[in-house]
């Protein structure tokens, strides 16, 4: 006789990532040869800037692909750097840069060397589903601060100070543009909240990962407010580098040991080659501007003739690439609506319950992100489905 197997651990019980399930299930018609429109993932429909893949090949032809230092190559995080004075005029020092496999694991790494269990940390709502899924995951307690069209859906000091004054906070992390929303801080505002989480021994986590793809007002760096911000971004969305998982973060100096430790022995370092390939991809910005272009047209299609079609309460869209639209006009359950869209319509898009767990029910996540047709095909067919 045998024991009975030990359950998965209690930590692992994490919600799943619904985007991922809506792939599959979008996956299966295609199996069986519908033709599905993707809108339920964020990932670039392009593929990564010549210069990129020609880095690559180059550093594959020289023969060894190997470790590199837990923080990442000296020459990647040197290039970081000079894009910081460029782009922001900005000093920051490549020794405060780690790189990371993707952004995911910045995260993973910041929740692990800035936070202890039981720690509470704050996110908004909408939000990214994989930030309250890791912390949960590592013992950490979720705060989430629903946001309003009153402040442009963006968390306040003084909602910040509301919550730290009811039980202390640990920590603050907000995405500029935002996922799913698309929509930006401005910089004002932003600058006051990353004063306030300062003033309240608040560490302030700044997702950064769709800086770049704006088409609406200025998207800031939380460094150039504060040496204490822990910022995180990624070659993934901008740069069209999902598959090569390969992100950078820059630290304050306290942190930079603590992470360097855990990534040591989490994964040793990111992929040589990836690292390497991200060198080249500061060079590529004609490219990647004419890939931004055709997101920029997609959302001008979706902004133009969604409202007409129903979808009437709509979030600023100023970057990234999502509308996130308000679904009461036909259902009061997004994912049901969801379900029924791809199996009738053969849409694939992401509901709001992803993203909130309050009042995603009534919103759901468009990506445009993949080729102008499909677009126009998702419109043509949205406009028939719903007539």
């Amino acid at each position: 006789m045998t024991s009975a197997e030990r359950p998965p651990s209690r930590r692992s019980a994490v919600a799943p990532f619904i985007a991922m399930d809506v792939l599959s299930a979008a996956r299966d018609l295609e199996a069986h040869g519908h033709h599905v429109v993707h809108m339920e993932l964020g990932e670039p429909g392009a593929t990564a800037p010549r210069a990129v893949l020609d880095a690559a090949r180059a550093a594959l032809d020289e023969g060894r692909i190997g470790y590199t230092e837990a923080l990442g190559s000296r020459a990647l995080r040197q290039r970081i750097a000079q894009y910081y004075a460029d782009t922001h005029g900005i000093t920051v020092s490549p020794a405060r840069i780690a790189i990371t496999t993707g952004s995911s694991a910045g995260f993973n790494l910041t929740f692990l060397a800035a936070f202890d269990p039981g720690d509470r940390v704050a996110i908004a709502a909408p939000g990214y589903p994989a930030y309250r899924n890791i912390l949960g995951a590592l013992g950490l307690e979720v705060v989430e601060i629903e946001t309003t069209a009153e402040t442009r859906h963006a968390i306040t000091p003084a909602m910040l100070e509301a919550v730290h004054r009811e039980k202390p906070l640990a920590g603050l992390l907000v995405a500029s543009p935002a996922n799913p929303t698309g929509t930006m801080m401005t910089p004002e505002a932003l600058r006051a909240l990353v004063i306030a989480a300062d003033d309240l021994g608040i560490r302030f986590i700044s997702d950064e990962i769709y800086h770049g793809l704006v088409y609406d007002g200025v998207a800031e760096t939380a460094l150039r407010v504060s040496d204490r911000a822990i910022v995180i971004n990624s070659f993934s969305k901008y740069y069209c580098m999902t598959g090569w998982r390969i992100g950078w973060m820059v630290l304050p100096e306290s942190l930079v040991r603590p992470i360097e430790r855990l990534g040591q022995s989490l994964y040793i370092s990111a992929p040589d080659l990836s690292q390497r390939a991200a060198i080249a991809a500061f060079d590529a910005t004609e490219d990647l501007e004419v890939i931004k272009a055709g997101y920029a047209a997609n959302r001008r299609v979706l902004l133009d003739h969604l409202p007409a079609i129903g979808f009437e309460d709509i979030f600023p869209v100023d970057g990234a690439f999502y509308v996130y639209a308000s679904v009461r006009r036909f259902s009061n359950d997004s994912a049901e609506f969801a379900r029924r869209m791809l199996h009738e319509a053969g849409i694939a898009a992401t509901p709001g319950g992803d993203f909130d767990q309050r009042q995603g029910h009534g919103y759901i996540r468009f990506s445009f992100a993949g080729a102008g047709s499909e677009i126009v095909d998702a419109v043509a067919r949205l406009k028939g489905w719903l007539a």
